[in-house]
């Protein structure tokens, strides 16, 4: 690359960061440190009637949980700032002014009515009212009108918007770096308004000259803006502006593979589709999100980006920094990806085990009360037994409570098959084997070599032996090696529980 790279992600703060927004700046982020540049956040507010409160300082939140930060944007190295548009809305209209002065665009003084009147016209015609080429000098514009009209209208503080004057009869060269060449006939276009009447620009011209003004080098986004490269393409022709390049990530699909996701479908399904719990500041109904779920960041970075890109070989696990080594936008797909929520799982459950004992310790004693007054480090034990069965630290204790809590039931199905009539001779004889075992040798391997040898000895079936030992320990037959349970809890605690279930089931 001979040019800097400066990307941006710019959402509309008008609520929780979608998981697909996560992805556009995942993509963006990998791009940009693949080529030592700058990853920028804009905030696109102008339309202030669908501002959220709030809904800013998720977005910031949730690329920082994500481990993707801006490098470049509201309060940070603040360099082509501001970086809100609802800020910068004094630059927008000397540019569309200039667009006018330039005759690549118009005013337009027809009235909202005027205009669904025109619609209703064509619908009955079986026709679609388009404002463009077509009928443009039929209409309230400055392009039918006199300038000593439009002069008048303007003083008059005649309300009006700014429209493009799309060209006529012209075929449109575009380049997307992901779909490749594109033809547009500009014949179907319409002349798309850059300002409002209410003083704002639109999306479309404050976009371009943002991304101008800031430098920016590539457009990564979303697949639904490829109806606007059309427009966005002719605006950098019309100013003279060299124009960035563009690619278009294909949409992320519901898990069924047909239409966009949508928070519905995770509401459907179970699974969240924002990286953080938002909470809608007017209904104060909770939407979930994958952190407060339980997953690790890197896992769902790690699946985010699958979605749509590949690296051409088997590897399915990447670090951030060997993402960021192997991302290259020629490997995006054209076609949707298919959100599947039992694959972001195999994901987490792989982060999981690549957690230490102590820190999966720690969050499970953070979020279980049971362990308040547990040791840590006898926790961390625990959890090395059985963290290779759990997806979430959610799953621990339904994994490992009879490592802190004696069973109070055993399974019905269990016992039936564990305990029969010579159960409790078994366990009796069991009882003094284990005693015999001199404290300071009491280990999990001494455990194993003393109970099969005096069962070998014995000519016992394993069976008899070890599956009423286990559901007297767990209060089921599951859970991990049982000398390794009998040695965690100590011999006093083992020699208990097996008592306890004999006195209970005999």
């Amino acid at each position: 690359m001979t040019k800097n790279v400066r990307v941006r992600f710019a959402p509309s703060p008008t609520g929780p960061l979608h998981i697909g927004g996560v992805r556009t700046a995942l993509f963006n982020y990998l791009f940009a440190k693949k080529y030592n540049g700058t990853f920028i956040l804009r905030i696109e507010d102008t339309d202030q009637n669908r501002y959220v409160p709030g809904a800013e300082k998720y977005i910031i939140d949730a690329l920082n949980w994500c481990n993707i930060p801006f490098d470049e944007g509201p309060g940070k190295n603040e360099t082509f700032g501001p970086y809100r548009q609802s800020e910068r809305k004094h630059l927008y209209k000397a540019y569309a002014e200039e667009l006018i002065a330039s005759g690549n665009a118009y005013y337009a003084f027809d009235t909202a009515e005027s205009l669904d009147s025109h619609r209703k016209d064509h619908e009955s015609q079986g026709k679609t009212f388009i404002y463009n080429w077509h009928n443009r000098l039929k209409l309230n514009n400055s392009l039918s009108l006199s300038e000593a009209t439009v002069k008048s209208k303007l003083d008059a503080g005649d309300d009006y918007v700014i429209r493009f004057k799309s060209p006529q009869d012209e075929v449109l060269h575009l380049k997307d770096i992901i779909r490749g060449d594109i033809k547009i006939d500009t014949n179907i276009l319409d002349d798309k308004v850059l300002f409002k009447s209410d003083g704002m620009p639109t999306y479309h011209l404050a976009n371009i000259v943002d991304d101008h003004l800031m430098e920016i080098s590539h457009v990564i986004r979303g697949e639904e803006w490829l109806p606007s490269l059309a427009l966005h393409q002719q605006l950098y022709t019309a100013f003279g502006w060299e124009a960035p390049q563009f690619a278009h990530l294909p949409l992320i699909l519901k898990p069924t593979g047909k239409g966009k996701l949508s928070k519905r479908d995770g509401d459907k399904l179970g699974f969240p589709v924002f990286p953080l719990q938002w909470q809608d500041p007017k209904t104060q109904d909770i939407s979930r999100g994958y952190r407060e779920d339980g997953y690790f960041a890197d896992a769902m970075i790690n699946f985010l980006a699958f979605l749509g890109w590949n690296p051409g070989t088997e590897q399915e696990i990447f670090s951030l920094d060997e993402l960021i080594g192997a991302f290259d936008l020629s490997r995006v797909n054209k076609s949707g990806a298919r959100f599947d929520p039992d694959k972001i799982k195999w994901f987490n459950h792989h982060y999981m085990q690549e957690q230490s004992n102590e820190t999966l310790a720690e969050a499970f004693k953070a979020e279980q009360p049971a362990l308040a007054n547990i040791d840590i480090n006898y926790i961390a034990l625990a959890v090395g037994l059985i963290k290779e069965r759990a997806n979430f630290v959610s799953d621990l204790w339904n994994l490992s409570h009879y490592f802190f809590q004696a069973p109070i039931t055993y399974d019905e199905k269990a016992a039936k098959k564990a305990f029969k009539e010579e159960t409790p001779k078994l366990l009796s004889e069991l009882v003094t084997t284990i005693n015999s075992i001199n404290d300071n040798d009491y280990s999990a391997e001494q455990l194993q070599s003393t109970i099969k040898g005096w069962i070998t000895s014995n000519e016992i079936g394993f069976g008899k032996v070890m599956m009423p030992l286990r559901l007297a320990l767990v209060g089921a037959l599951q859970g991990p090696d049982v000398f390794d349970i009998m040695y965690l809890i100590g011999k006093t605690e083992t020699i208990k529980r097996i008592e306890t279930m004999m006195h209970q089931l005999q």
